[in-house]
């Protein structure tokens, strides 16, 4: 069906006929392991079963939808040999060739409830796309659901987490106690990818992401989250010339709200020209969510008028500020996006654009400078598993966040020689 397999793919079509009942690819990003699993593991569903029913899980049914069932259906060996029907308000894909169907439920393993979505259905095999982002409790009855039909098989792709997950410690550690066949990829496993984009692609990632999605390790998350920022290196006072500005906020009641206002430069780099910072709890003067959108007018406003020519490039705000999202549109201002909150992968931007060099912070963002240089892992987090940043002193960040994260697609896989 394929012309050209790496070895690594290759081992994923030799599974079908091996007696193994799971298997594992992990690894790096970009690795080629989803694509060649899901088209492996319809073959074999189509080969050895007829009218039955298989799982197919992602974190959401619709990131399996984009992860999975989109690239299948666009694949050309796969239009070609089968019959392929995915029905949206259902979620089920159906597969036909010579007298054979068999149903593809697409399931969403989101949270500790979602198990219950999946009770009940017999299963003569799942797939589980980025397992380590699924709740225990989903993966153990999604599994639960396949022990009553002879030969059936676990299928489980994901990127490295922190090595004390639950999936790491008894799954990766253990493949014997599972049967399980475990392959470990990394980009050069991909023969799709030229070195160029094998080279775009880690200069997507630093620190405890490079280590993860790049060399396809299981770490901790520990220490500084931005080690790779250094005020000797990233700071400025006077800034090139600015071409557009956006405007970052978080928003608290007692605790900090902080607007950041951040240039884009001709020389491509991302200059964060000014800081608000106001603590209701430490001025113990706390304001309306009517008094903050009156002063973020005034901010944005002083800004602009010192950089006339500048273009606004939009207002990115935590989307629970719905109270002061609201009186910034009643005083008439429109450019207001609810941000990507997502914090772990927020920082993940945030990490690239410090490590490619495209960010600098004005000497007196003084607030933001400290955040910066304190803004740490949570070691007790990381001793459950998880990936936390300490929730303290942490509201620059938190909007630096949302500008970068909300708009990665312009600023992952930059250089500034690229571009300046």
């Amino acid at each position: 069906m394929f012309s050209s397999l790496s070895t690594k793919q290759a081992e994923i079509f030799k599974f079908m006929a091996e007696d193994y009942d799971a298997l594992l690819c992990d690894g790096a990003v970009r690795s080629g392991k989803t694509s060649m699993m899901i088209v492996a593991y319809i073959l074999w569903a189509m080969e050895n079963f007829n009218d039955r029913n298989f799982g197919i899980c992602g974190k959401s049914v619709r990131s399996a939808e984009r992860n999975i069932i989109a690239p299948m259906l666009q694949t050309t060996s796969m239009q070609k040999r089968y019959s392929l029907d995915y029905t949206r308000s259902t979620s089920i894909l159906t597969v036909q060739r010579k007298g054979r169907k068999n149903y593809f439920y697409i399931f969403g393993g989101k949270d500790e409830s979602s198990y219950m979505l999946i009770q009940g259905i017999t299963l003569s095999g799942v797939l589980f796309d980025e397992v380590a982002l699924m709740p225990r409790s989903f993966v153990d009855q999604a599994i639960a659901r396949t022990l009553s039909v002879d030969n059936a098989k676990l299928w489980f792709n994901c990127n490295p987490e922190n090595p004390n997950h639950w999936f790491y410690n008894e799954w990766v550690l253990q493949p014997e106690k599972h049967n399980m066949k475990r392959l470990h990829f990394l980009m050069e496993d991909n023969p799709g990818l030229s070195k160029k984009a094998i080279d775009r692609a880690k200069a997507s990632f630093s620190g405890v992401f490079y280590d993860r999605y790049i060399l396809g390790k299981w770490v901790v998350a520990e220490g500084l989250i931005y080690p790779m920022f250094r005020e000797v290196d990233h700071t400025f006072t006077a800034p090139p010339t600015i071409t557009a500005i956006a405007f970052a906020v978080d928003v608290g009641h007692s605790n900090a709200t902080v607007f950041l206002a951040i240039g884009l430069g001709i020389d491509g780099r991302a200059y964060l020209l000014r800081e608000y910072y106001h603590s209701g709890r430490s001025s113990n003067n706390t304001k309306s969510p009517l008094a903050y959108a009156k002063d973020f007018m005034t901010f944005k406003a002083d800004i602009m008028k010192q950089h006339i020519g500048a273009k606004l490039d939009g207002i990115y705000i935590d989307p629970s500020a719905l109270g002061f999202i609201y009186q910034l549109r009643e005083l008439g201002e429109y450019m207001v996006y609810q941000a990507n909150n997502d914090v772990v992968p927020g920082i993940q931007t945030v990490s690239s654009v410090i490590d490619q060099d495209l960010l600098r912070v004005h000497t007196g963002c003084t607030n933001t400078l400290k955040e910066l240089g304190t803004y740490s892992w949570d070691k007790k987090a990381a001793e459950r598993g998880a990936d936390q940043p300490v929730k303290v002193d942490d509201h620059a960040m938190d909007a630096l966040r949302y500008y970068f994260h909300t708009c990665r697609r312009d600023w992952i896989g930059r250089r500034v020689k690229d571009i300046a």
